[in-house]
């Protein structure tokens, strides 16, 4: 009986790490293992894929020895980076470039980097339509990964360049889900105006990943982008009233008013909305919806996601009868 190859998966407790463990642990007779790599490999999210198969193993992304040793043996590696743990893009540059080196150095036959565009293809630094940040980016958690594609193309890596998508999980975990406006009625915020953003379930980027693996040498070399749906901000709130049995409504603001809205990472955010605004053909055409489902045909549609996810999604009512139940 043949040998399974090793997929090592870095951020493999994250979202898109963590669905791509799950997509090659769910296929047993696949003929890949995992090779789970995390920071803390000793975390409930980690001892979890080690009990579903995966070899679990500690690595420090900063660290490129460490990675020459994770990657050892390994026939492709999954690169991702972590912009929100630390907001630097430098350090993403710096952490990029230690995977690929550590891929060279292992001989990895395939290399998939999670990806973003460098909005300054489109948005010159000196391009006053939106404000410089960090005096060297436009969206600064975009612009880092899309430089670093670089590194890996530079390195005659056989790597794919993966653009992902917009995060629907973002209406549970990073606060964008809907709030109580001044009126009363709960909305979604975002600078959209009514153009459309690329949006998907985080755990299909694992299966996307996955299949790109298993096709072998045919997506070397190439840049896929995966999505789910493109939906206008509209057509969001819409959804999510369907799947809360209450009306949500889309609050359409400025890019300006959203960069001043003050959280960790808002004017990075507000630029990144504003590019997939201005730049929707582009931003969205390198999403192809139909694309994307050929690569994974249970990749999920907001529809859907919300019929299994729409009661995880926190609406300030729950929050407020917490408050008062003093939970």
């Amino acid at each position: 009986m043949e040998e399974k190859k090793i997929i090592a998966v870095l951020g493999a407790t994250g979202a898109q790490g963590g669905g791509l463990c799950r997509a090659i642990l769910d296929d047993k007779g696949g003929g890949y293992k995992v090779r789970a790599l995390t920071r803390n490999s000793k975390s409930d999210k980690a001892k979890e894929l080690e009990k579903l198969g995966a070899e679990v193993v500690a690595v420090d992304v900063d660290d490129v020895e460490s990675l020459k040793k994770a990657f050892r043996g390994a026939y492709a590696a999954y690169c991702v980076t972590f912009f929100w743990e630390h907001f630097t893009p430098g350090k993403e540059l710096a952490q990029a470039r230690n995977m690929a080196e550590a891929a060279k150095y292992a001989g990895v036959k395939h290399v998939i980097w999670s990806t973003l565009e460098d909005t300054r293809n489109w948005v010159p630094l000196d391009d006053d339509r939106m404000p410089t940040l960090m005096g060297k980016y436009k969206v600064p958690h975009f612009d880092a990964k899309g430089e670093a594609n670089r590194i890996f193309t530079g390195m005659g890596l056989p790597v794919t360049l993966l653009h992902t998508s917009f995060y629907w999980e973002n209406f549970i975990y990073f606060g964008m889900g809907p709030k109580r406006g001044p009126d009363g009625k709960l909305a979604i915020t975002l600078p959209m105006g009514n153009k459309k953003l690329p949006g998907m379930a985080a755990g299909d980027i694992g299966k996307c990943a996955y299949n790109i693996f298993k096709a072998g040498p045919k997506y070397i070399g190439k840049t896929i982008g995966v999505a789910g749906d493109h939906l206008t901000g509209a057509q969001m709130a819409a959804g999510l009233t369907k799947a809360l049995g209450k009306e949500v409504r889309y609050n359409e603001v400025t890019p300006e008013a959203y960069r001043h809205f003050g959280f960790p990472g808002a004017e990075d955010l507000g630029n990144m909305f504003q590019f997939n605004r201005d730049f929707e053909q582009v931003f969205c055409g390198a999403r192809n919806l139909e694309a994307a489902r050929a690569l994974n045909p249970s990749m999920q549609t907001f529809e859907a996601w919300l019929a299994k996810n729409g009661a995880r999604i926190p609406t300030e009512d729950e929050e407020e009868t917490k408050r008062a139940s003093g939970e």
